[in-house]
């Protein structure tokens, strides 16, 4: 599972580089993600733009590395393809989790504190 990361302000920044987070990948997911994601800033923005299907493995997933995070952190998603905000959307999940229409919206307020 490619993941890339960096630093932006106060905030980390998690590119998925894979077009699926499915089964076949959702453990890989959780553990890059816990592996580039400890002991980080307290803002993380996981940039899903080029992700075009997303099951529930995946959603599994993603909702692990919330729990994983913990309330003292904030874990935001950005770019989610039209396929994948519907997953959102479908189980509800767009109220539990701060979704940005892209990565520039997310990242906006990173450019202005400076």
């Amino acid at each position: 599972m490619e993941l890339n990361s960096e630093t932006i302000g106060n905030a980390l920044l998690v590119t998925v580089c894979e077009p699926r987070i499915d089964a076949a990948v959702a453990i890989q997911f959780k553990d890059r993600m816990r592996e580039v994601s400890d002991g980080g800033p307290d803002r993380v923005i996981l940039d899903m733009s080029a992700v075009s299907f997303l099951d529930s493995s995946g959603l599994g997933a993603v909702v692990a590395v919330m729990k994983f995070l913990g309330k003292e952190r904030s874990f935001e998603l950005a770019g989610l393809t039209p396929t994948v905000a519907k997953v959102f959307r479908l189980t509800r999940m767009d109220s539990i989790f701060t979704i940005h229409p892209d990565l520039e919206t997310a990242i906006a307020p990173l450019a202005n504190a400076s």
